[in-house]
């Protein structure tokens, strides 16, 4: 016999990270209901741990008993229905305990015991467009018009860890209409700064140091970031800060302070640094230059300032190279296999709950791929696929089974 991933997966998130306690917590406006909030939720978790695409691809799940063997048999499971109008009224704080209660029992679980990246805690913040529509809108909605089309979205910020696996979603805030700045520079820092801050307070001492694109490259940006007691490293680009435009100058006529070859990328790597002063921030910040050259040809360079002084230049490098994990791994991880920019239900409250359910389902995968198979470890995709064959296969097992009242 085979490992029974299915059985492991879901000891594990009942047993080490206590799923069933937190679901069955879950509160919704609903009056007099059939079904408790966590019978509704149950199914749409696991249903986004194995990576529906569409609420018509659930409900075909629910209608072939695909989870039957999950739920005691007096339980019945509710159609598509009644969950979508669970999730219009559902308690969205109560899924952000879940979430924040996985980070924690992460932390607990020393999964950062050893930092992310060179023993340093890295988190990297980016925006995204999530749940589009060319058909369904609301008040919220962000509307692109291409031609004669409209487009609507909403936008969200989201943080995760990035560097060593397993890399968790810690949070995300939604982009408000008619709070936060219709210019998309204004209005994403906005929301990146209430991220940042609710994070940092809820979880103390997590994150060390996070990294940031050129989009906050500012003094407002920095200055939060020293009031969060974080390390920041932000990318900068074109930028029309005067101390900005002065420290580029005056680093361009400096000698190199360390070049070292990066065998991963095959690229040859010189640093340049300088120290100054941003406009507007009391503090010295410092100011880095990478060149990459690749075979006497490609030649590039990636500029960064940062808080710290105590950073390592290679470490740096590395720090601002996992930038990308948040948009190649994690952004792509929750668009390609759970369908974040897909319309599920279009409701301002349903779309909270349903991204917190996404990120809850990815990151207590990432956790049993990453922490509970070890040895045993295979492709996300491989271990999805045994686990929804091991749903038709599976007998009844109490130990299986949810309580979710």
């Amino acid at each position: 016999m085979g490992i029974k991933y299915l059985a492991k997966l879901v000891k594990y998130i009942k047993e080490v990270y206590k799923i069933e306690r937190g679901i069955s917590k879950l509160r919704d406006k609903r009056r007099k209901p059939i079904y408790s909030t966590g019978e509704v939720i149950l199914p749409v978790l696991f249903g986004f741990m194995i990576r529906i695409q569409s609420f018509n691809e659930l409900n075909n799940r629910i209608k072939s008993n695909d989870f039957r063997r999950l739920v005691s048999r007096k339980t019945k499971i509710p159609l598509i229905d009644t969950i979508r109008d669970t999730l219009k009224g559902i308690n969205v704080q109560g899924l952000d305990d879940i979430n924040v209660g996985i980070i924690k029992k992460s932390v607990e679980n020393k999964v950062f015991r050893k930092g992310t990246i060179e023993g340093y805690k890295v988190a990297a913040i980016d925006g995204t467009k999530i749940f589009g529509s060319n058909k369904k809108s609301c008040e919220e909605c962000i509307v692109t018009v291409k031609g004669e089309k409209k487009h609507y979205s909403h936008s969200a910020v989201f943080i995760s860890t990035v560097g060593k696996k397993p890399r968790l979603v810690l949070d995300f805030e939604l982009y408000k209409a008619g709070v936060d700045s219709s210019k998309k520079a204004e209005g994403e820092l906005t929301v990146a700064k209430r991220l940042l801050e609710k994070v940092t307070n809820e979880h103390k001492n997590l994150i060390d140091i996070v990294v940031y694109d050129a989009l906050a490259c500012n003094s407002v940006w920095i200055n939060h970031c020293y009031k969060c007691n974080v390390i920041a490293v932000v990318q900068v680009k074109k930028n029309n800060v005067k101390s900005i435009k002065r420290i580029k100058i005056e680093t361009n006529k400096e000698d190199k302070k360390e070049n070292w070859y990066d065998k991963n990328r095959a690229l040859e790597i010189k640093a340049y640094e300088k120290s100054f002063y941003m406009d507007n921030v009391d503090r010295p910040l410092r100011y880095v230059k990478f060149t990459k050259k690749k075979n006497d040809k490609e030649y590039s360079k990636v500029l960064l300032i940062t808080t710290s002084f105590e950073i390592p230049l290679k470490v740096l490098y590395k720090i601002i190279s996992a930038r990308w994990d948040i948009e190649n791994s994690v952004f792509n991880n929750l668009k390609t296999y759970s369908a974040l920019d897909r319309c599920f239900v279009h409701n301002i409250n349903a779309i909270e709950a349903i991204s917190y359910l996404m990120i809850i389902a990815s990151n207590l995968m990432q956790l049993f791929i990453n922490r509970r198979l070890k040895s045993f470890i295979k492709s996300q995709k491989e271990v999805i696929r045994l686990i929804i064959k091991e749903l038709y296969l599976l007998r009844e097992n109490k130990e299986l089974i949810f309580n979710t009242t």
